[in-house]
């Protein structure tokens, strides 16, 4: 109780009170004592996680297993075979409506899950939290609370240096075309599409930004909607490859030459950043490197082990190929 109430920056008795689950105790209060409780391992918490009878993980992501999200799904259970650990793998767009967390600490065969970008809202992941099951987030889609291990990529920074990127080659005037608004990647790529712009004083255009489904058709329809206004960007920032797929396109169809008349760049570095004509400038997430990292951590959640780090940030690399140039200049 020490330790907890030195890492919280609370009294030991107030570390007592939330302990004992008393209501004189600040939300935000008991949310720092939690997270000291999940970061150091209250001898409570380890001994039930400890304790669970199963070794299975279940491995949950309700898309499809395209290029993207099999790359994460695959290496996740590459490495959970390392640990000898059997996967119970639950996939595919049908499963999305399914209730499936509030029911997992009760599957005796389970010892932990990973989930990879839930859409779950971030209350039923604190529910399942608070029932000592072990789980790890890839990608969240929402802000976690602090005591809730997830994995993530470093979108700010990414789109920051894409966009940094563009602006060197003296682009002013760039599209973004974001993802759905309510995932946190989308608002942390905003975030640094706007930082790098105001690097040299440019504010983003509201005319210019868009939000949408990260898919090939969507990235076709909004870069044909930004290229037809009257004053059409010079660059175009797209939330994934396969919107910037759908951007050349656009692009084509209009008798844009990219890069010479119009520059595109992707974000993630699938295979199809390299299958197309030019090449893709994107932006590398690692995705392999987030499914490891993934296992790693529920290992030791599994274990019982205190886990003083629980979201991690895995940096970006920009790849720089043959679909971005120098502004025009007529």
């Amino acid at each position: 109780m020490r330790d907890i109430a030195t890492a919280a920056g609370v009294s030991i008795a107030t570390v007592s009170r939330v302990m004992n689950g008393q209501a004189s105790v600040s939300t935000e209060t008991r949310e720092a004592v939690e997270g000291a409780m999940a970061r150091l391992g209250t001898p409570q918490a380890r001994a039930r996680v400890a304790g669970r009878p199963g070794r299975d993980v279940l491995v949950r992501c309700p898309y499809v297993l395209t290029d993207y999200f099999g790359i994460i799904v695959s290496a996740v259970a590459e490495t959970l075979e390392l640990h000898e650990r059997q996967v119970i793998l639950n996939a595919g767009d049908a499963i999305r409506p399914s209730e499936v967390l509030a029911g997992l600490p009760d599957r005796a065969q389970l010892g932990g899950a990973i989930l990879i970008l839930p859409p779950e809202p971030a209350r039923d992941l604190k529910a399942l939290r608070e029932r000592d099951f072990p789980f790890v987030v890839i990608d969240p889609r929402t802000p976690l609370p602090r005591d809730i291990a997830a994995v993530s990529a470093a979108h700010f920074s990414g789109a920051r240096s894409v966009t940094a990127h563009l602006v060197s080659l003296g682009h002013r005037r760039i599209g973004m075309i974001g993802g759905p608004e309510d995932w946190l990647a989308s608002r942390s790529r905003l975030a640094g599409h706007a930082s790098a712009l105001a690097e040299v004083g440019v504010l983003p255009s509201p005319e210019l930004c868009s939000s949408i489904e990260p898919t090939s058709d969507w990235g076709y329809s909004t870069a044909a909607h930004l290229l037809d206004l009257p004053e059409r960007p010079t660059a175009l920032v797209t939330f994934n490859d396969k919107a910037a797929v759908g951007s050349l396109r656009a692009a084509y169809e209009r008798g844009l030459r990219v890069p010479e008349d119009l520059s595109i760049a992707g974000f993630d570095d699938v295979y199809l950043s390299s299958s197309t004509v030019p090449m893709l400038t994107t932006v590398r997430q690692p995705l392999g490197e987030l499914g490891r990292m993934a296992v790693s951590l529920l290992m030791r959640l599994m274990d019982g082990h205190a886990v003083e780090t629980l979201h991690v940030e895995l940096a970006t690399e920009l790849i720089v190929r043959g679909s971005t140039g120098p502004v025009p200049t007529t």
